[in-house]
């Protein structure tokens, strides 16, 4: 149902990534210095990333399959969007839980490789491995880091809750 409405009107796919990254950024300024509420949006966040990736489909794929192409998004282009969406809202939570920005950047990248990596070699899941869902999952990555280092520079000069400093 979602899918076909964003196939619908593609155009709002940018706009659904910029209301997701003010979510993030309210949600994340409000619980700022609450660590573990921060993990624990972090680790409901992460679910759909599983269950997008992770969980079988109907069909299996026979062998081995990765296609390697690298293209930068596009308005039209909602499945390459949705991945960029897909990592944001786990990987900005985690940095600022974490006060490590670039190390969740890393980690959100590792992250989507490995699963890139899953869906090449287990073929039976029915998912292929693409290399522009991996980019696109860090791009959403970068674009996480950043919304939570600048909400870390909002929250550590609005007050002294020990945000992120670096």
């Amino acid at each position: 149902m979602i899918t076909n409405f964003l196939l619908d009107h593609s155009a709002l796919v940018p706009v659904a990534i910029v209301l997701v990254a003010l979510v993030c950024a309210v949600l994340g300024r409000l619980f700022a210095g609450r660590p573990r509420i921060l993990w624990a949006l972090a680790g409901v966040s992460s679910l759909p990333v599983v269950a997008l990736t992770l969980v079988p489909t109907a069909h299996s794929i026979d062998g081995i399959l990765c296609t390697v192409q690298f293209s930068l998004p596009t308005l039209g282009a909602v499945e390459l969007l949705a991945n960029v969406a897909l990592f944001l809202p786990p990987v900005c939570f985690a940095a600022l839980a974490s006060r490590r920005p670039v190390t969740m950047l890393a980690a959100g990248s590792a992250l989507s490789a490995v699963i890139e990596t899953l869906q090449a070699l287990v073929p039976a899941i029915g998912r292929a491995c693409d290399t522009n869902d991996w980019l696109m999952n860090t791009i959403g990555a970068l674009l996480a880091a950043g919304t939570a280092r600048l909400v870390g520079r909002r929250a550590q000069s609005g007050s002294s809750t020990g945000a992120i400093s670096s």
